[in-house]
């Protein structure tokens, strides 16, 4: 039995976990996005009474959220972070030149400004200092293009001791390496975004590293709570004629296209598989999906002091507005700080941190737009005509 502090104890009631279990926290990639995450964060640490690295036991990140649980790592508070993010993000997406470009004359934007502003924040302090500031273990991901594989950078004490490889890896190094987007930003030598792999959503490496790997032996796989946080997505329809004439270059078009659904599907792909009966965690996963039938699900929230936005209520956003949410977009801050206050209110409504949001048929994200798109497609394929009209 884990030996809880009367806070923690009281911490583990007022979000319902069982004593006994590990709590992991999840962070996905996504851009400026991880503002929307911040906000849960906070209300989460609010209920809970403790920040979060005073009470749970892993945080796990990849790209916006590596760098939200490095933060949270060295010992800040959501609200902390929230403050020092804003600062981040709005240094690192600072333009290189003004003729770059991410497809012309790439990469877009230069990491000098960032660089320096988590030096100043962080120091070299090593992945092993931090953890015996806050005592929280730490998974942030990144890839290895030299070696053509991911790189998990851990730091885990089991049975008192850290024995991971990258113990002594500096913290910014990670918090760079893991948001350093091709195309976006250069490579950290070797290293670019861990998002470009499966693990934009970390939350499956995260438990296996967890039970099997640098934390076996303190995780157990039936005593985990797993709170897995997303940044928002897009729901990106394209009709068949736009598929077979895209707008512009075929080639940006659909790498564009394949880049945002490739990650995407790996993380719904992770997520059915933590709901499923295979596996056999407190799993609880909150996700939003930007567009105008979700933001009818939120509560209708004044957001008439938002600015660059065309709306004065929530549930008055276009779905140009909400389309045009990129990963980029700095000005778009306001938006997400407001679609995740809306979110906040949701979950505060259903179960406060409490359980999972996937009250649906399907059980999944009760928060996420789905089209039904298999019942539209099934009539279809069993004609013989509509095949034989298709272009070849």
């Amino acid at each position: 039995m884990k030996n809880l502090s009367k806070e923690q104890q009281q911490a583990y009631q007022n979000l319902n976990i069982d004593p006994d279990n590990r709590i992991i926290i999840s962070l996905d990639g996504g851009g400026v996005r991880g503002i929307l995450t911040l906000q849960l964060l906070k209300k989460m640490e609010e209920i809970a009474g403790l920040p979060c690295y005073q009470f749970c036991d892993m945080v796990a990140g990849t790209s916006t959220g590596g760098i939200i649980a490095g933060l949270m790592a060295f010992g800040k508070t959501a609200a902390e972070i929230e403050e020092l993010y804003t600062k981040f993000v709005t240094k690192v997406f600072t333009k290189r030149n003004f003729f770059a470009n991410r497809f012309v004359n790439p990469p877009a934007y230069d990491k000098e400004n960032y660089r320096q502003a988590l030096q100043d924040v962080i120091g070299n302090t090593t992945l092993q200092q931090a953890h015996q500031q806050t005592g929280i273990d730490l998974f942030i991901t990144a890839k290895n293009v030299s070696d053509n594989e991911e790189t998990f950078f851990t730091c885990f004490e089991v049975n008192n001791s850290i024995d991971d490889l990258f113990k002594d890896a500096l913290l910014r190094t990670v918090m760079e390496a893991t948001m350093s987007a091709p195309t976006f930003f250069h490579p950290l030598e070797r290293f670019i975004d861990g998002g470009v792999t499966m693990y934009n959503n970390p939350t499956l490496a995260a438990l296996l590293e967890a039970v099997y790997y640098s934390g076996k032996g303190k995780y157990e796989a039936d005593k985990i709570t797993m709170f897995s946080f997303g940044t928002g997505t897009k729901i990106q329809s394209v009709s068949a004629e736009q598929a077979a004439k895209p707008l512009g270059p075929d080639t940006y078009f659909w790498l564009n296209y394949v880049m945002d659904e490739a990650n995407q599907d790996a993380s719904a792909m992770q997520t059915d598989l933590f709901r499923s009966p295979l596996m056999n965690i407190d799993f609880r996963r909150f996700q939003v999906s930007f567009d105008t039938s979700t933001m009818q699900l939120l509560p209708d929230h004044d957001i008439s002091g938002v600015d660059n936005v065309n709306a004065n209520r929530l549930h008055e956003l276009s779905s140009k507005e909400l389309n045009d949410i990129s990963m980029d977009d700095v000005n778009k801050f306001g938006l997400l700080k407001a679609i995740g206050e809306a979110m906040v209110d949701y979950i505060m409504q259903k179960n406060k941190f409490t359980g999972d949001l996937n009250n649906t048929p399907t059980k999944r994200d009760e928060l996420v737009t789905a089209f039904k798109g298999a019942q539209k497609a099934a009539p279809l394929v069993k004609q013989p005509k509509w095949i034989n009209n298709q272009p070849t």
